[in-house]
């Protein structure tokens, strides 16, 4: 990756622009044109870029600061829900999955606060890699929304969509059955009561 052609731009200013990316997104698909939704397409697939290269670029100057921490899985909620609930708006989402992954999310969030107050180390699961990029590549599918070249993009959406919302609510799970079976335990010895809070969000 070509660091030196991002000399100017911090991994921060990044991440706040896949937040403000959004609201562009959300007229797009207001819009609810091809032509728009191609424009749509292409900016969610930059925006999703930037949340690659924040990070690495971060890793690589040494800049990793709490404040990124914070925002870069917020950032990426913020992308996908406010395209998600777009979508459903226009009738090319279903509201069921939709609503489903926001419940998730805030389930998930919610308790993240409340393991860092009772000193609980939940650490990410691997599945939810799968959910975030699921959720990325059915909101990309929707996206588009009207079958270019013949190929059922709509339909295929929705079934991704659906596969999204059963490995959110499935991490969802795994997240809230781990934080309980901690309760109550000592910490483990040498962990430091705030590693939880470094641990990525997903």
């Amino acid at each position: 990756m070509p660091y030196r052609l991002l000399k100017w731009v911090t991994p921060n200013q990044l991440t706040i622009a896949r937040i403000l990316s959004a609201p562009v997104l959300m007229v797009l698909v207001y819009l609810d044109d091809p032509a728009t939704n191609w424009v749509a397409l292409v900016l969610f697939m930059l925006a999703g870029l930037t949340d690659y290269v924040d990070g690495n670029l971060a890793r690589h100057r040494n800049e990793v600061t709490q404040l990124g921490r914070k925002l870069d899985p917020i950032a990426d909620k913020i992308l996908v829900t406010a395209s998600l609930v777009m979508l459903v708006s226009r009738g090319h989402a279903d509201a069921v999955p939709t609503i489903l992954i926001l419940m998730r999310e805030f389930a998930v969030s919610g308790l993240r606060q409340v393991a860092v107050a009772d000193g609980v180390h939940i650490y990410a699961f691997r599945a939810a890699k799968w959910k975030a990029g699921l959720q990325m590549v059915a909101t990309g599918m929707l996206l588009v929304n009207h079958d270019p070249f013949g190929l059922p993009m709509l339909a295929a959406g929705r079934v991704m969509l659906w596969a999204a919302a059963a490995i959110t609510l499935w991490t969802g799970y795994d997240y809230f059955a781990a934080y309980f079976r901690q309760v109550g335990q000592p910490p483990s010895a040498g962990a430091p009561p705030s590693s939880f809070r470094d641990e990525p969000e997903v």
